[in-house]
């Protein structure tokens, strides 16, 4: 139900009565006030003292210690990051100085010192050479310490030997020296009033005999055999050249100028006509295939002068 505008319904309600007020009594008249005493002044207090507990005296030593070798590893990590090259440099001249010192040390001992002194000299490399002979000849150098022997000495008194075509020393620690010999080969014999002379590429006489040895070519030429002499070193040339299944079937070779070389084989006695020293491999190769077929024994004559053309005669 719709209700008419302007309706309160509390408006209608009746409200209740306000309470009475209680009557006012009368007010008491006012006492006159005690005269004041005068304040006593305030006895001063004595100052607080703020409550704190004792100090730890090891804790607090402790920590100072720490921090105190805290700070020395910081000056010692300062002290080595800018000194570094500095001790590097210096282990550098260290170390050189202590190798330097070493070597000085092990040079005086090998130089000066009689444990490393010459006692023993052995020869090996000798067939025709009298052995004790080369002992004596170097027998001076004994004693002498083995960074100290005289070579040129050696040398010099080997030379004395012609038969010696070369030789090698080797020390071996503490006190022996060892001489290498190489002889001289002989190459060819050459007949003489006194008899058969053996001499080597270098014309040096190794060995004289009364009767020619049987496996050495003799050598004849026009003149004296001798180192310069053409004849001579064409000869030799040509021997060295030749294999030495071909050198060993050599019975006698010779030559008058150096282009006119020829030689002879034992058995059959073919003659070879050599010529000149120039192409002496090939001619030597040229020779071999034509000795080696079974038709060349009636052949008494091979020209191989010219190895591009070979001449054979009955």
């Amino acid at each position: 139900m719709k209700r008419p505008e302007g309706f309160d319904p509390q408006a209608r309600r009746p409200q209740p009565a306000a309470p009475t007020p209680p009557p006012r009594q009368p007010r008491e008249p006012r006492q006159p006030r005690e005269p004041q005493q005068p304040k006593q002044p305030r006895a001063e207090k004595a100052p607080r003292v703020a409550a704190h507990p004792e100090p730890d005296v090891r804790a607090a030593t402790r920590a100072l210690r720490k921090a105190e070798r805290a700070r020395k590893r910081f000056e010692r990590g300062e002290v080595k990051r800018f000194t570094r090259r500095t001790r590097e440099r210096r282990a550098v001249v260290t170390t050189t100085l202590v190798i330097v010192g070493v070597l000085v040390v092990l040079l005086g001992v090998a130089v000066f010192s009689p444990l490393l002194s010459l006692k023993q000299i052995t020869v090996d490399g000798t067939s025709r050479v009298d052995k004790a002979e080369v002992l004596k000849a170097v027998d001076g150098q004994l004693g002498t310490p083995l960074a100290l022997i005289d070579l040129a000495r050696i040398e010099n008194e080997l030379s004395a030997f012609p038969l010696i075509r070369s030789f090698v020393t080797e020390t071996v620690p503490p006190n022996t020296l060892v001489i290498h010999i190489v002889e001289r080969e002989p190459v060819g014999v050459l007949a003489t009033d006194t008899g058969f002379q053996l001499i080597d590429p270098a014309g040096v006489v190794v060995q004289t005999v009364a009767t020619r040895p049987d496996n050495v070519p003799l050598i004849q030429v026009a003149g004296e055999a001798k180192t310069g002499d053409a004849a001579f070193e064409s000869t030799v040339e040509v021997l060295l050249a030749l294999p030495s299944d071909l050198l060993a079937r050599v019975d006698s070779i010779s030559a008058s100028t150096k282009d006119d070389v020829t030689f002879e084989l034992r058995g059959d006695r073919q003659r070879i006509v050599w010529g000149s020293v120039d192409e002496s491999a090939k001619k030597a190769r040229v020779l071999e295939v034509f000795l080696s077929t079974n038709n060349t024994k009636s052949f008494k004559e091979y020209d191989v002068s010219s190895p591009d053309a070979v001449v054979v005669s009955r």
